[in-house]
């Protein structure tokens, strides 16, 4: 029997009904691990529900370690804010009756929004993937399984440099077409700093299969806000961080035991509106941000494009 969800609009649905003539965007939260790091959330998500985000998305820990928080999180943000919320769905240390499991806790809360993800091996993002036994190899397999169990509007990763675990551009594109074939709606990319990747992305996919790269593809932006941490998110997730701009992120960091944070996040800032300000020149259907929990450096992005206002003075 299908599950039944409703009520809620779909990413595409939000993303067409913004205000026309600027672009959507919408923001990245992570579970958090303890009681104050669930208050700061709070406060985070309180502040971005004021800015109208088209959606914010949940992310869910690798090997299933923040299954239960995501599932709680993600229901009360659909629950008792005017946000809609986007549940990620890894597949990875899952078997398939699991998995169901984790989409009917979904759809029990109301959400219908899913992005669906192959997920990174526990313990070593970049380590040897390993399916479980009786789990799912693929996204494209998690697509259909959603799809076949509801009404479920579905999301998926694309990679603009390429999947690390992709031996060439052609095949990862191969694998991120039959992803949107399978009933993904949109892709929402992995985290890049080279708007030209980006847009020759947008290009293989649209080369490969027209009416898939007619989809949205949406861009992940990180505000940088300190070269320690995002090196490390470069680490892990296999993107790369330009040299030019490692240097003059190293540069204002210096030298001492502690990073100048302030200086590091001007850079970050400053780097992030440009990013934003070419793909809205080349006509992206929104912009996805990073928060890390935390809403200043976003927010601080966003006015700077004009896309919020900055807050009252006084």
């Amino acid at each position: 029997m299908a599950l039944q969800v409703t009520g809620m609009p779909s990413v595409v649905e939000s993303i067409a009904a913004h205000d026309s003539g600027t672009t959507p965007f919408s923001v990245e939260f992570f579970p958090p691990r303890d009681e104050a790091a669930e208050a700061r959330l709070w406060r985070t998500v309180r502040d971005f529900e004021q800015l109208r985000p088209a959606f914010v998305s949940i992310t869910y820990g690798a090997g299933g370690s923040t299954r239960d928080r995501t599932v709680r999180i993600t229901g009360e943000i659909a629950e008792h804010t005017t946000l809609t919320p986007v549940a990620h769905l890894t597949a990875v240390d899952h078997s398939i009756d699991e998995l169901r499991a984790m989409v009917g806790s979904y759809a029990d809360k109301g959400i219908r929004n899913i992005l669906a993800l192959r997920g990174d091996p526990p313990g070593n993002p970049l380590g040897e993937w390993c399916a479980h036994p009786e789990g799912v190899h693929y996204a494209e397999e998690l697509v259909h399984l959603v799809r076949e169990l509801g009404d479920f509007h579905l999301g998926v990763a694309s990679f603009p440099e390429g999947h690390h675990r992709s031996p060439d551009l052609d095949h990862d594109t191969r694998y991120l077409v039959r992803k949107l074939r399978a009933g993904a709606e949109y892709s929402i990319t992995q985290v890049f700093f080279d708007v030209d990747d980006y847009l020759r992305l947008r290009d293989r996919i649209a080369a490969a299969d027209p009416e898939q790269g007619a989809k949205p593809i949406i861009p992940e932006i990180l505000p940088i806000t300190s070269l320690r941490s995002v090196r490390r998110m470069v680490e892990l997730s296999g993107s790369a961080l330009p040299p030019l701009l490692e240097e003059r992120l190293a540069a204002a960091a210096g030298s001492g035991p502690q990073e100048d944070r302030a200086a590091v996040r001007e850079i970050g800032i400053e780097f992030a509106t440009g990013m934003a300000e070419r793909l809205i020149a080349e006509g992206v259907p929104a912009l996805h941000f990073i928060t890390l929990n935390f809403s200043r450096a976003t927010r601080e992005v966003l006015q700077n494009l004009g896309l919020v206002a900055a807050p009252a003075a006084g």
